[in-house]
């Protein structure tokens, strides 16, 4: 019985006394073969020294439609059927919703609206068209990108990285050529063997033949990932500075700490899923790290206020304050720290002592991919809690920081923070994007956030959360955050990376 293996043999020696094949991935398309193992093992038999066949490897590499984008070439973009699909006089977005769901979470809602090809009326939740009719531009573009055209930088970015209807695609095809017949193939032996030896065989085997010149593969060693290389350089800086390092190892905090002890409040867009990711199992957290009398103080001051605050005047959850989330801040660490430096002292019973801390870890929030943000990333944390600090302490401690990491160019702006005020971000000049970007934000604790831990009223907390990730591509000339940390980040780029960073 025959073998696919000996089919496949029999239709590729067939084409090739035609003459040469050009690109193997066309002919076994045209002859119903799969151009996988068994075919690339064929020619690579039948290809060796001594072989009937002789290849040529090159590259294919195109764009196509993903399952997705075929979708949208023969239904039409998400955001034009659902145009169409709405009648002159409107329609409900619930019944669209009920109706089109999967158009509409496919970004045919957003998309529209973006585009203003809509209007929505809130109140009685009714969508209407804003222009009479619209040109399904997606649709027509990627007709022609499967037809061979290749999108420009903007259609990538959109069809490809955000809409995910294209995708690049690189394979190896071959080029091969008949240069003798099938059955003339010789079996060359590798290896000299002691049974060739002891019975003369050797005499009469053809071996295949010996390169003694050639050079055994190099071996690679480790290298230093350029964020490594930045955070063990801000690490030392702020231990020369007379920082002490605080444990940041719980990438699961509980909102109490991450957001209530922070004084900001439950219904702060902060905590909605679109920026932050709740757990779903342990869903809630016991709170044994904080005792009821400081959760007790945080529930009056968010309520009441204290110290001239009026508080947010609303009702404070306990529940609310348990639900488990990926930490959005290294901040709930400083929390953390601040107050138990502060119960240390209170069970010495001595003064507060002056402390500074920092660390360097990962966070997490639901964002949206781009040049400059990533949905997981470092937070370069610190405070200073001392006796009638401020601004002018933190904006010395930001610009000497800095000046030690080899940036000068600094700009500082005023913000707003539920838990610092006054409130500052920290911006510095990226020469590869060519503009000033963020790479901070910074501010003194509020006392609605430091009383109710028991700071002395005489003692204030300057505190700051920098981008690790945004120095590195300053300091690197990196123009996009996901070229140096995540799936498209290069292994080449990394392996020639410099050794040391020196001031600019």
């Amino acid at each position: 019985m025959e073998t696919n293996r000996e089919a496949i043999e029999k239709l590729l020696f067939k084409a090739l006394e035609k003459g040469p094949i050009a690109d193997t991935r066309a002919w076994a398309a045209e002859a119903h073969v799969a151009h996988g193992d068994g075919l690339v093992g064929l020619l690579n038999a039948h290809s060796v020294e001594g072989g009937v066949l002789k290849k040529e490897q090159f590259k294919k590499e195109f764009w196509e439609l993903t399952e997705d984008g075929e979708r949208v070439l023969k239904e039409g973009a998400p955001e034009v059927q659902l145009f169409r699909a709405i009648p002159a006089e409107g329609k409900t977005k619930k019944a669209l919703q009920a109706e089109m769901g999967a158009v509409c979470n496919a970004g045919g809602f957003s998309e529209a609206m973006k585009n203003r090809w809509l209007t929505y009326d809130k109140a009685t939740d009714t969508l209407k068209r804003a222009v009479a009719d619209v040109e399904d531009n997606v649709q027509k573009a990627l007709a022609e990108i499967k037809a061979g055209r290749v999108p420009d930088k903007k259609e990538e970015s959109v069809l490809k990285t955000r809409r995910k209807f294209i995708r690049f695609v690189s394979e190896t095809s071959y080029k091969v050529e008949l240069i003798g017949k099938l059955g003339e193939q010789k079996k060359l032996a590798s290896d000299l063997t002691v049974a060739m030896l002891r019975s003369g065989a050797w005499k009469d085997v053809a071996f295949k033949q010996y390169n003694f010149n050639s050079l055994g593969s190099l071996t690679t060693g480790g290298y230093v990932h350029p964020l490594v290389k930045m955070r063990q350089q801000m690490r030392q800086i702020f231990l020369e500075m007379g920082f002490q390092e605080m444990e940041t190892d719980n990438y699961v905090e509980s909102s109490f700490w991450n957001f209530d002890s922070l004084f900001q409040p439950q219904q702060h867009p902060a905590r909605d899923m679109h920026d932050t990711f709740f757990l779903a199992d342990p869903r809630l957290a016991d709170l044994s790290d904080c005792p009821a009398d400081y959760r007790e103080r945080v529930r009056v001051t968010h309520e009441k206020g204290g110290d001239g605050s009026i508080g947010w005047r609303y009702k404070w959850s306990e529940e609310e304050s348990r639900k488990n989330i990926l930490r959005t801040h290294t901040t709930a660490s400083s929390s953390r720290r601040l107050f138990r430096a502060v119960q240390d002292c209170l069970k010495a019973g001595e003064p507060f002592r002056p402390i500074k801390c920092f660390s360097i870890d990962r966070v997490f929030r639901n964002e949206t991919v781009d040049a400059t943000h990533l949905s997981e990333f470092h937070q370069v944390e610190g405070f200073i809690a001392d006796y009638d600090v401020g601004l002018p302490q933190l904006l010395d401690t930001m610009i000497t920081f800095f000046a030690k990491l080899g940036m000068t160019d600094l700009r500082f702006k005023p913000a707003f923070n539920p838990y610092t005020e006054p409130s500052m971000e920290v911006f510095a000049y990226h020469p590869a994007l060519g503009k000033t970007i963020e790479i901070g934000n910074s501010g003194v604790f509020r006392p609605e956030m430091i009383r109710p831990m028991g700071v002395p009223k005489n003692v204030s907390v300057i505190a700051w959360g920098l981008s690790l990730e945004r120095p590195t591509m300053i300091m690197n000339n990196i123009s996009t955050i996901r070229s140096l940390f995540g799936a498209e980040c290069s292994l080449n780029y990394i392996r020639n990376g410099s050794i040391v960073m020196l001031d600019k």
